[in-house]
């Protein structure tokens, strides 16, 4: 070989070992101050009640030049916040969330989908109450770049799904009390 294509061949590498390096993924750790998960039911056909979990923590990989990427997200249970100390108290007992022997509910990716560079769907398993179940995240919205104030890279999201409570060990008072719960999950995660 030439001088010339061994130049030319090592410029060739080069470039795509930089494109690779490019090209990597980057994990993101999730803001506790605004990362939330929420959740909505009909409440005896009169009321759509919603709730929130106030601790939720999880790490986002995501590589847009691969359109790849997971989510692993944890619920401490505990921190489920009705609006009512009351009701809080009711909600993690044995008849729903059962606090006291499932602390922590999970959501685990199998897949994201892609449309064009965002992601529109991410599929997983969702652990609550000691029952692993598949369910699909829609993602409604979706951001990567540049935080404003903290000035590093970062990620946003805003997904939903419908979940069975009964599916889940959860199932008191229905149908009076809605089977179907929506799941809303809203995210916000920096590179280091």
């Amino acid at each position: 070989m030439n001088a010339m294509k061994l130049a030319a061949s090592l410029a060739v590498l080069s470039v795509a070992a930089a494109s690779t390096v490019w090209a990597a993924p980057t994990t993101y750790k999730s803001d506790a101050n605004h990362t939330f998960v929420r959740f909505s039911y009909k409440h005896m056909g009169f009321s759509t009640q919603e709730s929130r979990f106030n601790k939720v923590t999880g790490t986002l990989t995501f590589d847009p030049a691969a359109k790849s990427g997971s989510v692993d997200i944890s619920i401490d249970t505990k921190s489920v916040d009705t609006g009512s100390d009351l009701f809080n108290q009711h909600i993690q007992g044995p008849d729903f969330l059962d606090t006291t022997n499932f602390g922590t509910a999970t959501f685990k990716s199998t897949s994201v989908k892609f449309d064009g560079d965002r992601p529109v769907s991410i599929e997983g398993n969702l652990t609550l109450k000691g029952v692993t179940k598949p369910v699909t995240l829609t993602v409604i919205d979706f951001r990567n770049g540049q935080h404003p104030m903290m000035k590093k890279d970062a990620i946003g999201a805003d997904a939903s799904a419908k979940i069975s409570r009964t599916e889940f060990n959860m199932g008191k008072y229905v149908p009076n009390v809605g089977d179907d719960v929506t799941l809303s999950i809203a995210i916000e995660a920096v590179a280091p």
